[in-house]
């Protein structure tokens, strides 16, 4: 429809450029004649859209580009200035004939370049300007195609990224778990069962609730808290976990998955099962704004970077967070070497 609205305003304005003769009707050859001009335009324009552009614009080949584009405003320069010409001359025949070879005062005949005829300059700026809205049109449309591509394709990793954290966790942590409540079941069959329970309840969240691209910041904390519960099974008493979250929760939809691998890291590089040591997780909201602090000892054994090996690692935690809140996040992570201790800080924009 946009297409047709506007050649219908430059069909208008090229039919309205009549030429000025007087004593005589505007013949048939005259609106024949603009025809031609007008789908000469319309020509070029899809030519350049569907073709030039593509084959040369497009590939870097610029000079080549300039070079047939001057080369169609040359072509529909001549072939208007051919039917100006011709027009006239048959305008000028039917006249004398007419007029019976008597000349009235002034210029009763059509002359090229007058209202009749577009005239070289006019010729030119009117191909100039609907060759520049044909490149225009065609290159917007080519980046907003590159753009929503490149926009599925980073999706498309983050889900990627997503499942391949969802991977990282199964198999060793659900085989641990396991194990671990299989040992409580001769020992404590009432927590056992509370395990399995808590460990059914995880399993559900990772194969259904985060298969719609996002979750509740509700469902984040249960999960991270039921995953706590669970490591404690292979704590001992030297090991101190806390959590703390909001009290008055005000939920929010965030992105699956995402404060766990900094959690796991704490667990899986901050805990020993007989050295003193302990991991401080802190999950605050000031307005939209969500954060979460997690403070661990440094084991030795343990101190493995969070960029080597530890879930979906730094580098895949931070890429996921670009994606998802591009500009919206602060990420520091410092390791103090007085304290001896590993602090990560997120903060995330939900606005």
């Amino acid at each position: 429809m946009i297409h047709i609205l506007v050649w219908s305003v430059f069909g208008l304005a090229i039919f309205y450029y009549q030429p000025v003769i007087s004593d005589f009707e505007i013949p048939y050859q005259f609106w024949i004649k603009q025809t031609v001009e007008l789908s000469l335009l319309v020509l070029a324009f899809y030519l350049n859209s569907f073709v030039i552009v593509p084959r040369f614009l497009l590939r870097n080949h610029r000079v080549y580009y300039f070079v047939v584009i001057i080369g169609i405003v040359i072509a529909i320069l001549f072939t208007n200035r051919s039917l100006d010409k011709a027009y006239a001359t048959s305008q000028d025949r039917k006249w004398r004939q007419t007029a019976g070879h008597t000349r009235r005062p002034g210029p009763p005949i059509f002359i090229p370049g007058g209202r009749g005829g577009l005239g070289i300059t006019l010729t030119v700026t009117i191909t100039a300007l609907v060759m520049g809205i044909s490149t225009a049109i065609t290159v917007i449309q080519k980046w907003q195609k590159d753009t929503q591509e490149r926009k599925e394709l980073e999706k498309d990793k983050v889900d990627s990224e997503l499942s391949f954290l969802k991977a990282q966790i199964n198999p060793h942590f659900f085989f641990n778990t396991l194990h671990n409540i299989y040992v409580l079941t001769s020992v404590d069959p009432k927590v056992a069962g509370e395990a399995v329970h808590r460990l059914s309840k995880m399993m559900r969240y990772l194969l259904y609730d985060t298969q719609q691209g996002d979750s509740m910041l509700s469902q984040e904390i249960a999960f991270v808290r039921n995953y706590i519960s669970l490591m404690k099974l292979r704590l001992t008493e030297v090991v101190s976990i806390k959590i703390d979250t909001p009290a008055n929760l005000k939920d929010m939809r965030l992105a699956p998955m995402l404060l766990l691998p900094f959690v796991e890291n704490a667990f899986k590089h901050g805990v020993s099962a007989t050295q003193e040591s302990y991991v401080k997780i802190d999950i605050s909201q000031k307005g939209r704004v969500l954060h979460l602090t997690v403070k661990n000892s440094i084991i030795k054994d343990n101190a493995i970077s969070l960029d080597m090996n530890s879930g979906i690692g730094l580098a895949n935690t931070r890429r996921r967070l670009d994606l998802l809140y591009p500009g919206r996040y602060q990420l520091e992570i410092n390791e103090a070497d007085g304290s001896n201790e590993y602090n990560v800080h997120l903060i995330i924009d939900l606005s």
